[in-house]
């Protein structure tokens, strides 16, 4: 069994007892969330470590763009709701990247695939560079950071 997911089932127990209604609100969400994951598809499984946490990471991102969407509505309360519900679930995530780190390893990836290619990529390799990319940043950086980092790499 994944023991994030179990984390979560204890740290929800624990915010029931202390009475924290907004993290055992959104551990509840989270493991629902989990929890449909699991049952998607042909056949139910158990995820792993990983999946959970790439679930748990599309959640926070919903709750980042809602807030945005409140703050654009001019509801401060909800926008505040939202951001406070995205901080109880970055705590089961890992700590992003820098934007040093990530340069560092993009500039890892793109030789990797210029060692593969005998050459040096260029922006229609730029498929194969994120799939290397992806791997090293395993989950620490938005997609959205990642390609734009790979893409000033391979521009510049």
């Amino acid at each position: 069994m994944a023991e994030l997911k179990e984390k979560l089932r204890a740290d929800l127990t624990a915010a029931i007892k202390e009475r924290d209604t907004v993290a055992t609100g959104v551990l509840r969400m989270a493991l629902s969330a989990v929890g449909t994951e699991e049952v998607a598809g042909k056949q139910a499984r158990e995820l792993t470590d990983e999946e959970v946490q790439r679930v748990l990471s599309k959640e926070a991102k919903k709750r980042e763009e809602s807030a945005a969407a409140f703050d654009t509505a001019g509801r401060p309360e909800q926008a505040a709701a939202e951001r406070s519900e995205g901080e109880v679930l970055r705590r089961y995530l890992p700590a992003q990247l820098g934007e040093e780190e990530l340069g560092e390893l993009v500039r890892a990836a793109v030789s990797e695939v210029a060692a593969d290619l005998g050459e040096q990529p260029g922006p229609k390799q730029m498929g194969q560079v994120m799939k290397v990319a992806n791997a090293k940043v395993a989950g620490r950086a938005e997609g959205g950071r990642v390609a734009a980092a790979v893409k000033a790499e391979l521009a510049g």
